[in-house]
């Protein structure tokens, strides 16, 4: 499903190993027997000595160029001879710390548990203009798509934006930057367009030819944090059934398979 969804969703393959440990479901990911474009490799734990014994040494996760060129000096050239070797003498070559991890997982020992990564507590999308850029509706179109791709990637993390800060780039290199916060935490197209309307015009932009934006959520959070508000707003719930329509058309069709009107006019 993992393979499937990333074909869909970025237009590549990926290769997936699966182990009884992170370095053993690694060294499945980056070993040769996964074929490019992708596939998945599993490795049970009464497989786990014989399969890894067969492969070289520079396969074994964890280990660096310069720590398996020292050992194919000395004749270790698979991972089942590094597994053989002592562990006093592979230290001797590689260090005391290293030594016991390389020692260790050679031999399928690695009792790190699996944790979830935290997300990142920012994030950004930005768009550039072929050519210095004076048409305020263009540049109105420009930051409504960064708006619309800004939403999409905080929703599909579960994540909302505290504050918003957008950057301009002008023709000879200067830039302006400025950063507001949401009255509350959102990720909702709506919430984030108006305070980027806001932002952008702040600027005062007359006559500034430009020829870059940035927009960037700052303060992520948890979108589960987030207070539900009761809304009698009927556009507004309205609108967020309509949003989430169109983050489905988004995953089964492309990011490019519905947009605002107003960046399909700026594109044709």
């Amino acid at each position: 499903m993992l393979r499937i969804r990333t074909i869909s969703r970025l237009g590549v393959d990926v290769r997936v190993g699966i182990g009884p440990s992170i370095t053993v479901a690694a060294t499945a990911t980056a070993s040769a027997q996964v074929r490019p474009p992708g596939g998945v490799l599993t490795i049970c734990p009464d497989q786990v000595t014989d399969w890894l014994a067969q492969l070289p040494v520079d396969a074994l996760h964890g280990l660096g160029p310069r720590q398996t060129a020292v050992l194919r000096d000395y004749g270790i050239h698979s991972v089942g001879l590094l597994a053989a070797v002592p562990p006093t003498t592979v230290q001797r070559l590689l260090g005391g710390r290293a030594g016991r991890l390389a020692t260790d997982r050679a031999r399928g020992i690695d009792p790190r548990p699996v944790v979830r990564r935290a997300l990142p507590a920012s994030a950004t999308v930005r768009c550039s203009f072929d050519q210095h850029t004076l048409d305020g509706a263009a540049v109105r179109a420009a930051l409504l798509d960064l708006v619309v791709r800004l939403g999409v990637r905080l929703r599909r993390r579960d994540q909302a934006a505290r504050a918003l800060t957008l950057t301009l780039k002008f023709a000879g290199g200067t830039s302006w930057e400025k950063t507001r916060r949401l009255t509350e935490p959102s990720a909702h197209d709506d919430d984030l367009r108006q305070l980027a309307y806001q932002l952008m015009d702040a600027a005062g932009l007359q006559r500034g030819r430009l020829t870059g934006i940035t927009l960037r959520g700052e303060d992520l959070i948890d979108a589960a944090r987030v207070a539900q508000q009761i809304s009698l707003d009927d556009t507004h719930e309205d609108r967020l059934r309509v949003e989430q329509t169109m983050d489905r058309i988004r995953d089964k069709f492309g990011p490019h398979a519905i947009r605002p009107a107003a960046v399909f006019r700026r594109a044709s």
